[in-house]
């Protein structure tokens, strides 16, 4: 059985799936549900760490003066090259982009067939676990790449769908000052830009932010656009739009959340805009190409 999974607008790839229950999982309209576990899918006493071996990076250089570099995420089953192509179209002349590809890994939802994915996703379920060092691994590999960024760059993270789960955790470790693992985080992060996607690891987000007045004035103070389609069937919209609100609620002041009629799992040149627009703004970009 094989599941067409949206990657950029055109693009499809396709992967066996696991039917469940009725018929496909209800035709897997949601392909991965926001998490709130607690659990690591791969915690567990004696469970050895797994390695992960990230693909091939993509770079997009600045055709005008370099002011921002931001690490793009693509979506489960994609690749950095993709994005890169998109991005290197739009009028961001300031702006280096980094398009890392994810390691390929057996992912749970899929049956343990593999392919490229930030971290592992298992059920399709709200309750689900999350994969802590599936998502540390990533996250560290994005603080990574943006770690070699001359000093006076402004940094930041954006993604499409489970690209957008990686930008949205980063953004929590930021203002947290940790990953997962309690490891500290090392970059500073300016701007944050998620499409299509959703939150994990959402249940302890405030009680994280809460905990320190840094944390709280980090999560206040980072720009976060967070765009979402009311006809995604393959992350809903609602899992977006509860997504939005637990970063609200947690003191992520500074986030804009925009949706858009008719859009489902992929972008449209209105919302490719809106995120230019708001790059522009968020990271005071002047727009120069000298």
């Amino acid at each position: 059985m094989l599941l067409l999974l949206p990657r950029t607008p055109g693009e499809l790839v396709t992967a066996p799936v696991i039917a469940r229950g009725g018929g496909l999982s209800r035709r897997l309209s949601v392909l991965v549900k926001m998490s709130y576990g607690s659990s690591s899918l791969s915690s567990g006493t004696g469970t050895p760490r797994r390695t992960f071996e990230f693909g091939r990076t993509h770079v997009v250089r600045p055709k005008g003066r370099h002011e921002a570099t931001i690490v793009w995420l693509h979506g489960l089953g994609d690749n950095g090259s993709s994005w890169s192509q998109l991005l290197e179209t739009l009028p961001l002349p300031n702006i280096k982009w980094i398009c890392p590809t994810a390691s390929t890994r057996p992912v749970a939802i899929f049956g343990g067939f593999p392919c490229t994915a930030w971290f592992d996703v298992g059920d399709l379920s709200e309750e689900g676990p999350d994969d802590i060092e599936g998502l540390d691994a990533s996250a560290a590999h994005v603080a990574n790449l943006l770690s070699t960024e001359p000093a006076d760059i402004k940094l930041g993270v954006g993604g499409f769908s489970m690209g957008t789960a990686m930008a949205l955790y980063s953004a929590t470790c930021f203002a947290h000052g940790k990953y997962g693992n309690g490891n500290p985080y090392p970059v500073n992060i300016s701007a944050v830009v998620g499409l299509s996607g959703w939150l994990p690891c959402s249940r302890f987000l405030k009680n994280k932010v809460e905990a320190s007045q840094e944390a709280a004035r980090r999560a206040a103070s980072l720009p976060l656009l967070f765009c979402h389609g009311r006809a995604d069937e393959v992350v809903l919209y609602k899992h977006g739009e509860k997504s939005a609100g637990v970063l609200s609620t947690s003191g992520f002041r500074n986030l804009t959340f925009k949706t858009y009629s008719g859009l489902g799992h992929y972008t449209i040149p209105e919302e490719m805009d809106d995120v230019c627009k708001w790059l522009r703004a968020s990271l005071g970009l002047n727009g120069s190409r000298s």
